[in-house]
């Protein structure tokens, strides 16, 4: 039973951190899965930004070919360190030194867009939602994640922003408005898209056949109207001589 109990409170823990990061009001995302341009970008950016500390332990790169990519492509520009196209996308950062640099080692992605409250616009408000704090170990806070512990390592395009925050009655202080106080090598426009795509990637990664599911689901539910019709048929059928 206590066990049981430990893996619900692990299981638990990524929805704790959300509700602690407050009631913030997340921007559309507007992804479209169907996009593979957009999900190919994605899965770029993620290469080059993110899998130097964050992994995808659940999701294969072959599984790229899913939108679009060929097994070359996979292999000449998204796979590095002398992996094979059939293993998972692991980070090569080693759990003790990210442990030691960061507090705790950073977690895998793969099912962050289903375990975040919002999913995909979950994840585009955050990758747009960090400023300037010099309190923070990193110089850097999230306004969708309080006090997370984690570097800016898009700010070199997105620029650095800084918060104007107010204080409410209670003493309790808020991020009221954020502006660009610096520009980066992308306009707002192409961090945007930037951060739109990797949103779009990352709602992939976590259920990879989620379209087919939803196709299948149609099908499903046209199938059960059927079946009602049949089956309402069929018990007046069978009851007429009782009624």
């Amino acid at each position: 039973m206590k066990k049981l109990i430990a893996i619900l409170s692990l299981a638990l823990l990524p929805l704790t951190g959300f509700a602690a990061g407050g009631n913030v009001a997340l921007e559309s995302a507007d992804i479209d899965l169907t996009d593979h341009a957009s999900l190919q970008r994605g899965a770029k950016y993620f290469v080059n930004y993110c899998q130097g500390c964050h992994s995808l332990q659940y999701f294969r790169y072959e599984r790229m070919q899913d939108f679009g990519l060929s097994k070359e492509q996979i292999e000449q520009n998204l796979i590095f360190g002398g992996h094979k196209i059939g293993e998972q996308m692991k980070t090569s950062m080693p759990a003790l030194d990210a442990a030691a640099w960061f507090g705790t080692a950073p977690p895998d992605l793969t099912l962050t867009a289903r375990l975040r409250r919002g999913g995909a616009d979950w994840i585009y408000t955050y990758l747009k939602g960090f400023y300037v704090d010099e309190s923070r170990p990193f110089g850097v806070n999230n306004v969708v994640f309080p006090n997370v512990g984690m570097p800016h390592v898009l700010m070199e395009l997105q620029g650095v922003q800084e918060a104007t925050i107010e204080t409410d009655a209670h003493g309790n202080k808020h991020v009221t408005a954020l502006n660009l106080a610096k520009p980066g090598r992308m306009s707002v426009e192409e961090y945007d898209q930037m951060v739109r795509d990797l949103s779009a990637f990352m709602t992939h990664v976590a259920e990879p056949n989620k379209l087919d599911r939803q196709r299948l689901g149609i099908w499903v539910m046209l199938f059960l109207l059927v079946f009602f019709v049949v089956a309402v048929m069929l018990k007046k059928e069978y009851w007429k001589d009782v009624h």
